[in-house]
């Protein structure tokens, strides 16, 4: 993981787009081809996948957040 020094809302926002952007690139192909083909099962995992990244995301920030 890359570390990123964040200093105004607009290193924030492209942060938050660039990492937005992966996630979906990652996540969101599974989620999708599980949604065409009808698989509950498969969706059901992609979904909480794509949940997981995201969560991992945030807490990302909050632990950059928190002084050490």
């Amino acid at each position: 993981m890359d570390t990123v020094e964040i200093e105004t809302r607009a290193d924030f926002a492209l942060w938050a787009i660039q990492r937005a952007q992966e996630i979906v690139t990652a996540e969101g192909a599974a989620f999708a081809l599980a949604a065409r083909d009808m698989d509950e099962e498969a969706l059901a995992k992609s979904a909480a996948a794509l949940g997981q990244a995201i969560s991992e995301a945030m807490l990302e920030v909050f632990d950059g957040l928190v002084a050490e």
